[in-house]
């Protein structure tokens, strides 16, 4: 049986263990060498899954870890500091021999309960952290969780410091009944007076987080992180069955479908969360922009930035000379704004920014791929960057939904909008899509109010918008994106009501007549510099693609510094004005 088993592992642990000239065949196993992997089966080699952060190195299966160990494996050596390790036991409904069940958790985990809190540096960055500890009665929350997690929130909304949350558990207490469940509000509402002081908080979800952690702190992170595969979901699989009378699907209520579903901004491996969760920590802190040079461009490994910066002093707002060269119709530039090589918005933030984390979902039903958005660096200040996403292929298009955001997209992007209006980030939008996505589904899901409510709402955020129209501006669909403070066109893109066949279809009743249509309704950006809708155009030396990215990137590099300069000078209720005359005057 060893020797079978034995033929399934690594080489490299063949050999260490390889019986010597002489010995029995029998291999010589040392206590405790070996596991059996409780999701393949598999035997695995200790040694190896506690170097690969407690994961199966067979299946990839996550193993529960310690809360120590989850500690030791964030914080930064010697940094951690463990507040209220001793609080009294409580059993408010006098449960019977709930007691002795507490005390065999505490031998067991040696815990004194379910979770550990306290404060540590993450890559350099100070946190308040809590990690939950299955354990200890499957990590429950009770009247000592709820306490300890109130108390750590509470001092961090005192020290000014984010929060980390590692949830981990079966729900409430069920042996202290309605006291275990009013720990779901009392945490809540100590992380609602954290958020209002505009900290952070990171919820991060490992399995399985269920029951009344689900439905409380556990869901009410700025950003929430899940562990891959992690089971998270406010009634258990077994209770679902058991209402609904049917079999779930496979995956349901695992950390892929929340992702899916809008419910968790990104699934983290746990190799990478010391980096990632110290870089966000980093990002949510206040930098100033660094200095930027005249004339510098970004990116100056790649071969547009080699070339000569000679086109960096052409100034905005004119057309280029290459413009004045070739007379272009208005149609010609409606193609080339719809060109599939002309460059999304995901190559200009990756050209433009540093250190682009994406964030994903709304909150409520979907994350839309039609819209990318999440946090990035500008010369060193943190910055929320958005964007409408076409796609590059048939696959891709159909991912991203030919760019034609749902309401689902439209409140993620407002979502994100809030939070960088929260942390005092300002928000920079490219703006690129036919329209609106035009369907059952997003009429079911309120596409009018999804739209309205970002006019609403971004008509007065307190920090400074800048948008872009990198492609195409359809109609409402682009202005849901494009209530700022300034907005800016590339020379090849356009801005309209609705599409030059739509408006042809109405008004000609002729769609062929789109070139004509184009004409008269004033899409180019020259068009609308003129009638006062815009504040720059972003010259196109030649037409926009790959080749031409950097160097347009570059231009946009320089404009951005002299706006961030402009607008971050300016006060919380200035703002707020100045984009409300800007459109009051049109």
């Amino acid at each position: 049986m060893l020797r079978n088993m034995f033929k399934k592992t690594y080489t490299k642990i063949d050999t260490i263990y390889r019986p010597k000239a002489g010995d029995s065949e029998e291999p010589s196993i040392p206590q405790g060498l070996w596991r059996k992997c409780n999701k393949c089966g598999q035997p695995i080699y200790v040694e190896d899954v506690v170097n690969n952060y407690y994961v199966c190195p067979k299946c990839d299966g996550y193993f529960r870890i310690h809360a120590y160990r989850r500690i030791e494996m964030l914080a930064d050596e010697g940094t951690f500091e463990e507040w209220n390790q001793e609080m009294p036991f409580s059993n408010p409904l006098d449960f019977p021999n709930y007691e002795k069940k507490v005390a065999a958790a505490r031998e067991k985990s040696h815990l004194n309960e379910a979770i550990v809190t306290g404060k540590a540096m993450i890559e350099g960055n100070p946190a308040v952290i809590g990690v939950c500890d299955a354990r200890f009665i499957m990590s429950s929350m009770g009247h000592v969780v709820g306490e300890k997690i109130t108390q750590a929130v509470e001092q961090a909304t005192k020290e000014k410091l984010p929060v980390i949350l590692f949830a981990c558990s079966g729900g409430a207490r069920m042996q202290e009944g309605i006291v275990s469940l009013m720990q779901m509000a009392k945490t809540s509402a100590a992380l609602k007076r954290h958020h209002e002081a505009g900290q952070l908080f990171i919820s991060v979800l490992t399995d399985p987080t269920t029951g009344g952690v689900t439905a409380s702190f556990a869901m009410l992170g700025d950003i929430i992180i899940a562990e891959p595969h992690a089971l998270i979901g406010f009634a258990g699989p077994r209770v679902i069955e058991q209402t609904i009378g049917q079999k779930l699907p496979e995956g349901f209520q695992r950390a892929e479908f929340l992702l899916e579903h809008g419910f968790v901004d990104m699934i983290l491996e746990r190799k990478d969360q010391k980096r990632v969760i110290g870089q966000i920590l980093y990002m949510h802190r206040k930098h100033g922009m660094t200095a930027v040079e005249p004339g510098m461009l970004r990116q100056e490994s790649e071969p547009e930035a080699q070339k000569t910066h000679a086109a960096g002093s052409e100034s905005f707002g004119h057309r280029s000379k290459a413009g004045e060269h070739h007379e272009k119709t208005v149609w010609d530039t409606v193609l080339l704004s719809r060109k599939a090589d002309r460059p999304t918005a995901l190559d200009y933030i990756n050209a433009v920014f540093d250190e682009f984390i994406e964030f994903h979902g709304d909150r409520y039903f979907k994350d839309d791929g039609a819209i990318v958005g999440g946090i990035a660096m500008f010369h060193g200040m943190p910055v929320t960057v958005i964007g409408q996403q076409k796609g590059k292929n048939t696959k891709d298009n159909i991912k991203r939904n030919f760019g034609m955001p749902s309401p689902d997209g439209y409140r993620k992007a407002l979502r994100l909008m809030k939070q960088a209006e929260t942390f005092g980030r300002p928000i920079v939008c490219f703006v690129d899509t036919p329209g609106a996505f035009c369907g059952l589904e997003a009429e079911e899901r309120g596409q009018g109010e999804a739209i309205a409510r970002n006019l609403f709402e971004m008509s007065d955020l307190k920090v400074p918008i800048l948008s872009i129209v990198i492609g195409e501006g359809g109609s409402g669909g682009a202005l849901a994106m494009a209530v700022a403070d300034e907005v800016w066109m590339l020379e090849n893109a356009i801005y309209s009501i609705l599409s030059p066949e739509g408006f042809a279809s109405i008004l000609y009743k002729d769609s062929k007549k789109a070139p004509e249509a184009a004409e008269v309704m004033k899409v180019t950006a020259a068009d609308l510099k003129k009638l006062g809708l815009i504040e720059q155009i972003i010259p196109e030396k030649d037409p926009a693609s790959t080749d031409t990215l950097y160097r347009i990137a570059g231009f946009m590099d320089q404009a951005m510094a002299g706006f961030f300069e402009t607008y971050q000078a300016m006060t919380e209720e200035e703002l707020a004005e100045h984009r409300y005359q800007r459109f009051r005057r049109m």
